[in-house]
């Protein structure tokens, strides 16, 4: 059994699938708790369900996107089996992560968007950098940007890990902290190799949950 929060059809507001129709399973509980969280919703509660009764759920759906989300997903043992089930259903399926869990059981057609956790997360001490082993060129890395030493920061860790040779990476500002634009125009001036983001959903349906 795994623990859903909530299952939801939306356009996916961020990765390189932007736009897209998706499916969401939103699974319960998360080990972290960064600053910037906007699903703090989902920490608790939550109901329980069988794969075959989530898989039944998003079928309901005319898409072949699937994302699953929480919380930390992968906090839960289940997700694992979820994420196997949804793959070999035939769709395509992106697993949203702290990066903070091992990823070595992922399977390896799902897309891994995986976040390392900036100083003003008050998380970054989680990082777990070993999972950047599991990453391909279909994975994503994202960094959450807040502040001036937030971006340095990441500026710096794209360097050390050497990130865009094997996966795609993300720069998105926290919305209400770091204006896009600026974001925007500091990505330019310093040539980085990343793709700007802004959270699509919020800016279509603000803080609504569920969109």
């Amino acid at each position: 059994m795994i623990r859903i929060t909530e299952i939801f059809y939306s356009l996916q507001g961020e990765s390189n699938c932007v736009g897209l129709p998706t499916v969401f399973v939103r699974l319960t509980g998360c080990p972290l708790r960064c600053s910037y969280c906007d699903t703090a919703y989902a920490f608790h509660g939550g109901e329980k369900m069988t794969v075959e009764d989530i898989i039944t759920e998003v079928s309901r759906y005319d898409t072949g996107y699937v994302t699953v989300t929480g919380g930390e997903p992968m906090a839960q043992a289940g997700c694992v089996e979820l994420l196997d089930s949804l793959v070999d259903k035939g769709y395509s399926v992106s697993l949203e992560t702290s990066g903070a869990i091992d990823l070595e059981k992922v399977n390896s057609s799902v897309v891994k968007v995986m976040d390392i956790k900036v100083p003003s997360s008050q998380e970054d001490h989680r990082n777990r950098y070993e999972n950047l082993a599991y990453l391909t060129q279909k994975d994503q890395v994202k960094f959450v940007i807040g502040d001036e030493q937030d971006y340095e920061w990441s500026k710096e860790q794209i360097v050390k890990y050497r990130l865009p040779d094997f996966c795609e990476v993300l720069f998105s500002p926290i919305m209400g902290r770091q204006d896009p634009a600026d974001l925007a125009n500091k990505i330019l001036r310093d040539q980085l190799p990343v793709r700007f983001q802004v959270q699509l959903h919020k800016l279509l349906w603000g803080d609504t949950p569920g969109k």
